[in-house]
């Protein structure tokens, strides 16, 4: 289910959109120089950019209090180079099944990243992920996973995606009783 700004917006369309218009294709420039800037900011960093509040304004955001998260997503953001829409992120750097031990993010960083609570190790979890697919990530999912990554909720769905718990209908691991 899409999540949803202040205004009703469905937040993983909007930040795709803003993602794509700073993409350079055949058709238009993008801006290179604000995806350069993004890549090397920090989370604060980003928060004087000006494509961020573009970002923010067009997310229905109002209070000065999201900026700093919309911050965060904006230079995670900048670090996708295409965009994966068929694949939610947990499952890109999760596991393929169940039952293995083959996420492309292993173990240790993935229990980081869910325990991250600041926007700088938020920030640094996320950018790690993404450059662990090769900077393909599905850039809705992930908007919406880092914009609400304070409730406890969106991680507990998270993890669930990450190990593979939603094939566990299909292979369900024998417990010893």
């Amino acid at each position: 289910m899409p999540a949803h700004g202040d205004e009703g917006r469905d937040i993983g369309s909007v930040a795709r959109n803003w993602w794509r218009s700073l993409q350079p294709d055949g058709k238009r420039p993008g801006d290179r120089a604000a995806l350069a800037r993004l890549r090397r900011s920090s989370s604060t960093d980003a928060l004087a950019q000006e494509v961020t509040l573009v970002l923010f304004r067009a997310l229905g955001y109002t209070h000065h209090g999201k900026l700093p998260r919309v911050a965060t997503l904006a230079s995670v953001l900048a670090h996708v180079r295409d965009d994966d829409p068929a694949r939610p992120f947990a499952r890109a750097i999760g596991r393929t099944s169940f039952d293995k031990d083959d996420a492309p993010l292993k173990l240790l960083r993935f229990q980081r990243l869910i325990d991250a609570r600041g926007e700088d190790e938020i920030h640094r979890g996320f950018r790690r992920a993404i450059d662990i697919v090769r900077g393909a990530a599905n850039v809705a999912d992930l908007a919406r996973i880092i914009l609400n990554y304070d409730s406890e909720e969106r991680r507990r769905r998270f993890t669930f995606d990450y190990y593979g718990a939603f094939l566990a209908n299909q292979t369900t691991p024998s417990i010893a009783t």
